[in-house]
């Protein structure tokens, strides 16, 4: 069975459309928050998955309702194409350099939603913290977005890094391997005593 969800989502903040296939393709991301789509083809690239995501959101404010939607809308995706989540493997986890920054990431695809998120962007005098006009706190309310929707752990951590834009990319590059292993299939089963996640 092909392992694919195509979603919708449309509200007064945001219009997306978002296609996911967790077992390869092209991606082409569009969501109007140019540092977004660089990290979105990241999880694409690094989690080996197709991903087609198309935003028009109130930019004109803010990106935080497009980065929070399309959060939730891959969450959302996630979750239809793994089904039953029978034979994955559940569990991923990744580290990934950076330069001088490191993040690490693991994940559980476990029917149950929980952020913990252990990063110090750096922050210049009185400005807030940012990566050119992105806010750097959109990094965590994505993350906040994907896990509740994906109804998965996950777990983010930063032990160190300088540069905002590497510490970011590191987390997305990360993030891509974490869910590649936890989305692979290597069984039959569903990978819980319970039966079901």
């Amino acid at each position: 069975m092909p392992r694919t969800a195509n979603i919708t989502r449309k509200t007064n903040e945001t219009d997306i459309t978002l296609a996911l296939n967790l077992d390869g393709g092209e991606y082409v991301n569009q969501t109007g928050v140019g540092f977004l789509d660089h990290m979105l083809d990241h999880v694409a690239r690094h989690g080996r998955f197709g991903l087609t995501v198309q935003a028009d959101g109130d930019t004109h404010i803010d990106d935080h309702h497009t980065v929070e939607d399309v959060g939730i809308v891959l969450g959302q995706a996630i979750d239809q194409a793994l089904g039953d989540k029978k034979g994955i493997e559940r569990y991923g986890y990744a580290v990934a350099p950076m330069d001088e920054s490191l993040a690490r990431v693991a994940v559980d695809l476990s029917g149950r939603a929980a952020l913990v998120f252990r990063v110090n962007f750096q922050s210049f005098g009185d400005d807030p913290a940012s990566i050119g006009k992105f806010d750097v706190q959109l990094v965590q309310e994505f993350c906040n977005a994907l896990a509740g929707n994906a109804k998965m752990n996950l777990h983010v951590e930063v032990p160190w890094g300088e540069n905002n834009h590497h510490i970011a990319e590191a987390i997305f590059k990360a993030l891509g391997r974490a869910l590649r292993q936890a989305v692979a299939v290597t069984g039959d089963e569903v990978p819980s005593t319970k039966g079901s996640l």
